[in-house]
């Protein structure tokens, strides 16, 4: 289960030092879920992050978590806050970062389970499960909500 919590961990002011940094553009996409997933998988294709081949199911669920907590966050700017301004994703050689900005200050709200039956409302309960950590940066021009993902999982590689 992930924590959540501010961009860096307690006592270090530093950021990261990422090794790959891409920055996609969404204010005017027509379809910005989709585009932002699809740059999502490029980025990981680049990336050379797993599946490693047709016979790496650890990897291509970790992969497809990945993908899917991108579309939620997406997905949440959109229903929430305007429509997401960019997406980014970054890597260090132990961590996957992707972070959605978006024009509303307010951070979200991990909400309670909903009753069976009724849509919606799952997407950061999603995020919270899938993650190794996540949580919100506030800036001068809205917010960045992000996850993190570790690259120790079990077949998990940054190339």
């Amino acid at each position: 289960m992930a924590r959540s919590g501010s961009t860096h961990p307690a006592g270090d002011p530093r950021p990261p030092a990422y090794r790959f940094r891409r920055a996609f553009p969404l204010a005017d996409v027509p379809e910005p879920v989709r585009a932002g997933r699809d740059a999502t998988r490029q980025a990981l294709t680049d990336l050379r992050w797993l599946p490693v081949g047709p016979n790496d199911p650890a990897g291509r669920h970790t992969r497809d978590d990945v993908l899917l907590m991108t579309a939620e966050i997406l997905a949440n700017a959109c229903r929430h806050a305007g429509g997401p301004t960019d997406l980014r994703i970054l890597a260090t050689d132990d961590v996957l970062r992707i972070e959605v900005r978006d024009p509303h200050p307010s951070a979200p709200a991990l909400a309670l389970p909903r009753r069976p039956g009724h849509p919606g409302g799952y997407g950061l309960r999603v995020v919270h499960l899938l993650s190794d950590r996540w949580g919100t940066t506030r800036s001068l021009h809205g917010k960045a909500v992000w996850f993190e993902i570790g690259t120790e999982r079990p077949g998990a590689a940054l190339g």
